[in-house]
């Protein structure tokens, strides 16, 4: 006998999206409504900002985006004038990306906007548990990334107009 269906409520990864959904959303009006730019630019100038000039592929592993999605996003920054292309000297593949004044300014602007929400959020919580709360999530980050290196997962193909059948 199959065990019943639980609700989505039970599962680990629902409740961090949907606390993402509820308290990321005041940091996604926040880019968007106060300084132009989306959650994923974002991302990229807080990493630029945190790992200095980096080539495209680097910015998108340490961001944890598809390249696809990061060459996307660093073209509207470059638009915006937020982060430069630079190309070294006798290098004509390889393409630096940095954070222009103009970038600098709104990372220094919009981080401790972005630390005040988060401090709030922790502030659910103790010192204690901020700390256990810490411990736990390098913990599970870990074991998820032990968990895809394992995985032997189809890749996606969203063109696929076939169901697959239930295993």
């Amino acid at each position: 006998m199959q065990a019943p269906l639980r609700p989505l409520d039970d599962l680990l990864l629902y409740r961090t999206s949907r606390l993402l959904s509820v308290a990321g959303g005041m940091v996604i009006r926040l880019c968007e409504g106060r300084f132009g730019i989306t959650r994923r630019e974002w991302r990229l100038v807080a990493t630029l900002a945190g790992h200095g000039a980096l080539g495209s592929s680097q910015l998108a592993e340490h961001a944890q985006l598809d390249r696809a999605r990061t060459s996307k996003a660093v073209s509207s920054l470059v638009q915006k004038g937020i982060v430069s292309r630079e190309q070294p000297a006798g290098d004509r593949r390889h393409v630096l990306l940095r954070l222009t004044a103009p970038g600098t300014a709104l990372y220094a602007e919009l981080y401790p906007l972005v630390c005040a929400i988060n401090a709030e959020l922790l502030g659910a919580l103790d010192a204690h548990e901020v700390a256990l709360l810490d411990g736990m999530l390098q913990r599970l980050h870990a074991r998820g990334e032990a968990m895809v290196a394992a995985a032997d997962l189809p890749k996606a193909d969203r063109r696929r107009r076939d169901a697959p059948t239930p295993r």
